[in-house]
């Protein structure tokens, strides 16, 4: 059973995802703030986290750019009431992996919750298929029917990356610290070059695509076709 973490202040508002959870078959703790929150995770296994922002001694903000910097890659879906672009960016920029604005469809959360929770196995478990298409984590390949590709390790991370969070846009920033790390002396334009590279590869791949969002980074889009 998977275990979720609610992280809210308004105890009226985590009683009622508690109850809708319970329902769809998952365990779930509350926490009371983003503080409370850091010490539960010290002591529980969380597959999930549930985050607001706007609480009291650790905002939302502040608690998963703590949970990140520590290397803690457990999924953060943020749910608040702040709903100006320049704060769901925010979230994004911190290490938040989705963000949905209060007051949230059920149905929609669920669906969420699921999707963040097969990309987290899939990572988990260093496979991550899409498709027709298989990424291995550990050899480094890209697998399609008979064709088998090794990648260089910054190309397979790179497209390892972006796949395993379809329609999330990565900063070009974000990418360099991540895959490069914050001590390289690579400048961005690295970025362009690796992504260009792997457009050349897969160009012809119908399972997804790699989209350039101007001014600010790139996401990859899943296709819905039925690759053949």
């Amino acid at each position: 059973m998977f275990k979720i973490l609610i992280a809210e202040d308004d105890k009226n508002a985590a009683r009622l995802m508690q109850i809708v959870l319970i329902k769809a078959g998952y365990s779930v703790l509350i926490a009371r703030n983003g503080a409370h929150a850091l010490e539960m995770l010290d002591s529980e296994h969380v597959d999930l986290i549930l985050l607001d922002i706007m609480m009291p001694e650790m905002d939302g903000f502040d608690f998963t750019e703590t949970v990140r910097s520590n290397g803690i890659d457990t999924p953060i879906l943020i749910i608040s009431a702040k709903q100006l672009p320049e704060d769901k960016c925010k979230g994004f920029l911190v290490g938040a992996d989705d963000y949905m604005v209060k007051p949230v469809n059920e149905q929609e959360l669920l669906l969420r919750i699921k999707a963040l929770l097969r990309r987290s196995n899939a990572i988990s478990e260093q496979k991550l298929t899409i498709g027709q298409v298989t990424l291995d984590y550990s050899a480094l390949t890209v697998t399609r029917g008979s064709e088998k590709q090794t990648l260089p390790k910054k190309e397979f991370y790179l497209l390892f990356k972006l796949l395993s969070c379809p329609d999330k846009i990565f900063t070009r920033l974000q990418l360099m610290d991540e895959i490069w790390g914050m001590n390289s002396n690579s400048v961005d334009t690295t970025i362009n070059v690796h992504i260009n590279r792997l457009r050349k590869r897969f160009g012809e791949y119908p399972e997804f695509k790699i989209v350039a969002i101007k001014g600010i980074g790139y996401k990859a889009v899943i296709s819905d076709e039925k690759a053949s």
